[in-house]
């Protein structure tokens, strides 16, 4: 019994060089063929229609014909819609192709702006040295290009006098009204008066920007740091004296 479970198992597993990959093999190759478009030999179709390297149509041709115009233009053979009847194929330097969709995705990334919330929480009684503190907030967060959640708590009596929390808000935003604008009029959430204010400035902008001045910042400082060259002497002569 032991030894046919053997051969069984020995029939099912592939032979070396078989054209039937196993199970996990199969799976690897598909997640392949997924994240990549086949190429030149994996091509397994009879005919292609024909993209040039320029973008020029030259129609439906075999695959045979498509492979040796690559091979004749040192380019590869890109299957570049698979779906269609028949499949679109173009010529093309694959390499270089994937380089430069790389380095877009990545460049994408770089430029890619997450809007983010910042939240500035006051009293209706606050003092005017803790306001001109929390309006430097207000003030560096929407320069930063992002928004900003102003709450207003209101506890106690406080409760019943919202009028207090709303001539604050008023004041607040005509203080950073250079800088943002109400994006969420004052409005009563429980205990609290809520107000958002949006910047005026996209955040890719505020960026921008401080990347400029960081960048003139650092060539100013570089300049005032050049030694400086030293004076240079006339060469001293000797006096002669006529007796």
């Amino acid at each position: 019994m032991r030894a046919f479970r053997t051969r069984l198992e020995a029939s099912r597993a592939p032979a070396a060089g078989s054209l039937f990959p196993s199970r996990g093999q199969w799976h690897e190759t598909k997640e392949h063929h997924i994240s990549e478009p086949r190429i030149n030999d994996r091509i397994r179709v009879p005919e292609v229609r024909l993209v040039g390297p320029n973008g020029e149509q030259v129609g439906i041709v075999r695959v045979e014909d498509a492979l040796r115009l690559a091979a004749e233009a040192d380019l590869d053979l890109v299957e570049v819609a698979p779906m269609a009847k028949p499949p679109v194929a173009k010529l093309m330097d694959f390499g270089k192709f994937k380089y430069e969709t790389a380095m877009k995705a990545r460049e994408a990334r770089k430029n890619q702006v997450n809007t983010v919330i910042k939240e500035i929480k006051l009293r209706p009684k606050i003092d005017p040295h803790d306001y001109g503190t929390k309006k430097g907030h207000v003030e560096r967060f929407l320069s930063g290009g992002d928004k900003v959640k102003v709450t207003i708590m209101f506890r106690g009596r406080e409760q019943s006098k919202p009028e207090l929390g709303l001539r604050l808000l008023q004041r607040l935003s005509e203080d950073v009204i250079e800088l943002g604008v109400i994006e969420s009029a004052p409005k009563l959430d429980g205990r609290n008066m809520i107000m958002v204010l949006a910047p005026l400035k996209k955040k890719s902008e505020a960026k921008a920007e401080q990347r400029r001045r960081r960048d003139e910042a650092t060539a100013a400082r570089g300049a005032g740091s050049e030694p400086e060259a030293p004076a240079t002497e006339a060469p001293a002569t000797e006096a002669t004296t006529t007796e």
